[in-house]
């Protein structure tokens, strides 16, 4: 459990990271994610996914 709690709050550093160091970044990148389908945003956020897990499975191993 402490496992998924410090992964957790890697992914807030991370994302708290982007909105400091580049925040007109981030403001065009959600706009242009505004913009696209919910279906290929889908398919985005599947393919992030698995990406996610398989590189979770082979450094766990």
């Amino acid at each position: 459990m402490s496992d998924l709690w410090s992964a957790l709050c890697l992914v807030a550093v991370l994302e708290g990271l982007w909105l400091f160091a580049a925040p007109g970044a981030w403001k065009r990148a959600m706009e242009q994610m505004q913009s696209l389908p919910e279906r290929q945003l889908r398919a985005v956020g599947g393919f992030v996914l698995i990406a996610g897990l398989i590189s979770l499975y082979l450094i766990r191993g």
